[in-house]
């Protein structure tokens, strides 16, 4: 194991930022410019660390394939935006909320109530990741790379035969050679010293988001750049079911709304009876043997 970054030692966060050491005798403007000319720099930095990201894709695609789960782990600023990733995920792909679970220390409450020593707890984390499986992926976010709860979180689901994923913001974290994959973000000082709700903050966002689109996107929930796997539960949902199925085969409204209806509201199900010119039973076995994703299920029918 690893030993612990003494305290004392800086992350590159907390480090002053030369550019707004005047920050408090500027006027609102100029001190706007200042943190935009901070944010302008972020998506250069998460561009540096996409072929890690892609290898942290590519190891949550085995883990859903496998019938194994995603977990993300973060205290503060980033458990909540690994709450936030991990909720919007089921309303944008309809899928099952157990398949992407996030864990923030301190559970709900500190979602919207700070409690900042549960981040110092490496045993709540090792509790936390207790019940995950070989086949699991964990993928843990800290700014520093050495908050506690998060790496008891990943050193407990290594031990249990999990891979593991540490998003930071920096690139020289010592946890970093514990993990299967470090996606070590560069962004170096923060508008106010050390507040990494901002750049590395943002960049996280970024980086989630990203991460988790494009393991939905390989796991067959889009076609082309749409929403296939959309369930039409209501007249909102049925709408966009309707709009997404002119977008894709390019039919009349009309056309589209009665297959959305003859396949039970299931978009997906849709799809493959307009573009293959099947019936409803032949789409739902095409992309039940697909794993529900549409292309590989029009390539069996064809």
């Amino acid at each position: 194991m690893t030993a612990q970054t003494p305290p004392w030692v800086v992350a590159p966060t907390e480090e002053r930022h030369p550019g707004t050491v005047g920050i408090d005798l500027a006027g609102t403007l100029d001190m706007l410019r200042m943190i935009n000319d901070a944010d302008a720099t972020i998506a250069g930095a998460v561009r540096a660390v996409l072929p890690a990201l892609a290898t942290a894709v590519d190891l949550g695609v085995a883990a859903l394939r496998g019938g194994r789960r995603v977990h993300y782990f973060g205290a503060g600023t980033s458990g909540r935006i690994a709450v936030m990733d991990a909720a919007e995920l089921r309303p944008t792909f309809d899928i099952d909320p157990d398949l992407v679970v996030a864990h923030h220390a301190g559970g709900a409450d500190a979602t919207v109530r700070p409690i900042e020593n549960l981040e110092d707890d490496e045993a709540r984390g090792a509790t936390d990741a207790a019940g995950l499986q070989p086949g699991d992926l964990a993928l843990g976010l800290t700014a520093s790379g050495r908050t506690p709860y998060v790496l008891g979180a990943l050193r407990t689901a290594r031990a249990r035969g999990s891979r593991t994923v540490l998003i930071s913001a920096d690139p020289q974290a010592r946890f970093g050679t514990e993990v299967d994959v470090h996606v070590g973000v560069a962004t170096g000082p923060e508008v106010i010293a050390g507040s990494t709700r901002m750049k590395a903050g943002t960049a996280q966002k970024m980086l989630l988001n990203a991460f988790s689109t494009a393991l939905m996107v390989r796991m067959g929930r889009t076609y082309s750049n749409l929403m296939a796997a959309v369930g039409a539960r209501n007249d909102k949902l049925r709408g966009r079911v309707v709009r997404i199925l002119v977008e894709a085969t390019g039919l009349d409204p009309r056309v589209c709304a009665d297959a959305a209806d003859r396949a039970g509201g299931d978009c997906r199900v849709a799809l493959v009876c307009l573009l293959a010119g099947v019936p409803v039973d032949a789409a739902r076995r095409a992309l039940t043997e697909s794993g529900g994703a549409v292309r590989q299920a029009l390539t069996l029918i064809g």
